[in-house]
């Protein structure tokens, strides 16, 4: 057993993060409730809410989600495990919406396929791949799949799969990934695929002119969308204790980072959360579709 997660999980492979850290530490008084919060869970498992909305200013959604958990527990093993994606169907483009469902309806299949059943089986079997090059192939399929299926759409992807104490992310445009610390940090874990970023990341303009600028929703990489491909793929430790958020730029891009984790940590369970993450997106405007999954990380 001990060989099948050194070879699905690239034993060779550091974690590796191409991401911008922010810091907002907590004092301990702060901390305590929020600690105080998280009841220790046996067996160690993944807790998972999801919220959606079409938005304020939309007259239809097109963002797909997709979750799925799993909790092997027995004499000689404990393995939380989990496949999250998010895809944003890109507006203006034909088929936005049928591109995001194609998406993740691949991506979900060929992960389920290359990952849970030989995990799950009765007789676990070794893949000749990493979990990285599963990622990337998954993402490539999913490509192809818009491409087939709904020629002339786009869409972001955003997926990641937890396997034991680790996190593997596969990327695409920008919906984004935040591992949330319960001392107040939201470390971004994906690098968004737009035009105004790389302008950004060049130094021409500046971040505070990036959120205002009118091509801020321009992307350059996204499924469906230009050859050749190539997504950003990493691999990263969990946020133990913590959560991992993945939502759409509809969420991110109206509601500030300390304000996330506000409601996350004021939030009863990661359902509740996404809910009023989506909530608050909305009464700022809810100028896009808004998307949100939160994963809870075992203790």
């Amino acid at each position: 057993m001990k060989k099948f997660f050194q070879r699905l999980l690239g034993q060779d492979q550091q974690p590796t993060i191409d991401a911008e850290l922010t810091t907002a530490p907590l004092s301990e008084d702060q901390l305590e409730p929020i600690s105080t919060g998280l009841p220790r869970l046996e067996p160690p498992q993944l807790i998972v809410g999801s919220a959606r909305s079409v938005g304020q200013q939309r007259d239809h959604n097109e963002d797909s989600l997709y979750t799925f958990t799993a909790t092997l527990a027995g004499n000689t093993t404990s393995l939380p495990f989990g496949i999250y994606i998010i895809a944003d169907g890109m507006g203006g483009h034909q088929h936005g919406e049928v591109a995001s469902e194609v998406a993740i309806r691949a991506m979900s299949n060929y992960l389920i396929t290359k990952l849970y059943s030989p995990i799950f089986s009765v007789v676990p079997k070794t893949p000749q791949e990493s979990l990285q090059d599963i990622m990337t192939q998954g993402v490539l399929e999913a490509h192809q799949a818009v491409v087939r299926q709904a020629p002339g759409g786009g869409t972001t992807l955003t997926a990641v799969v937890i396997l034991g104490s680790r996190m593997t992310i596969a990327h695409v445009g920008d919906s984004r990934a935040y591992a949330v610390y319960l001392d107040g940090r939201m470390q971004v874990l994906t690098r968004d695929h737009s035009l105004v970023k790389r302008l950004e990341e060049l130094g021409q303009i500046t971040a505070e002119e990036a959120e205002v600028h009118p091509q801020r929703n321009v992307l350059y990489r996204a499924l469906g969308q230009g050859e050749p491909f190539e997504p950003d793929v990493t691999t990263a430790p969990l946020p133990q204790p913590g959560y991992v958020l993945l939502c759409s730029d509809g969420l991110w891009g109206l509601v500030s980072d300390a304000e996330m984790f506000r409601l996350i940590a004021a939030a009863p369970s990661p359902h509740r959360a996404c809910q009023t993450l989506v909530d608050s997106a909305n009464a700022a405007g809810g100028t896009d579709n808004i998307t949100a999954i939160l994963v809870r990380m075992p203790d």
